[in-house]
């Protein structure tokens, strides 16, 4: 069944309307389970079983819209990452704004949102995962150079930013970022204030990393 489809097929035959709308419930309910038992037990110890049984389906319905336990997962992190780059994309392309500015702003957003997002935001960022699965983070983070890498482009042609590689430049506040906030996570204690001054903090490393200094101003 296409992902996007309002209604289906199983085995060339077209499926009605009421079930095309049960199927993509479930596959609904399936997807926000696989989110739960992750942010909860991370991705190596998480089971189909315990997903099916927090979806509130039986085990062998999820292989009905998933082929492998690997497949489940990958699409329910692709989801959390197409999020996420959406708000920082959104960001990025705030008009009336600095480049610098709208790097500091989405790189704040982002470490703000991932400590919020606790033993979630751990799984996806730095969780060893199966190939497959660790295909999607990579493409995910490919998604976030590309939106910085834009944003240090825009600061080069308008003068604001020095002259300098803005892919490279690019995939190293994403990297900067991703790891900074692994230790946070790691910890699971960091409070509402604690959380701004890391999100700040992170966001000001970033800012200077592409900053015209009078070095090379």
């Amino acid at each position: 069944m296409s992902h996007g489809a309002t209604h289906g097929t199983t085995n060339g035959a077209r499926l009605s309307p009421r079930v095309a709308a049960r199927q993509a419930d479930a596959r609904r309910r399936i997807l926000e389970a696989a989110r739960v038992v992750v942010a909860e037990q991370g991705f190596a110890a998480a089971q189909v079983a315990v997903v099916a049984s927090v979806a509130d389906v039986a085990t062998g319905s999820i292989y009905r819209h998933f082929p492998s336990k690997a497949s489940l997962f990958s699409e329910m992190l692709r989801a959390v990452c197409q999020r996420e780059l959406a708000v920082v994309a959104a960001i990025a392309g705030e008009a009336g704004r600095t480049a610098s500015e709208r790097i500091g702003d989405a790189v704040a957003t982002f470490v703000d949102r991932a400590l919020r997002g606790e033993g979630l935001a751990y799984s996806v960022i730095a969780e060893p995962m199966d190939p497959d699965v660790d295909q999607v983070r990579l493409e995910a983070r490919a998604g976030l150079a590309r939106v910085f890498s834009g944003l240090i482009e825009e600061g080069v042609s308008s003068g604001e930013l020095a002259d300098q590689d803005a892919r490279v430049r690019g995939a190293a506040i994403v990297g900067a970022f991703l790891e900074a906030v692994v230790a946070p996570l790691a910890e699971r204690t960091v409070s509402s204030p604690d959380r701004a001054a890391v999100s700040t903090e992170i966001a000001r490393f970033c800012q200077a990393a592409v900053a015209r200094t009078e070095e090379n101003a």
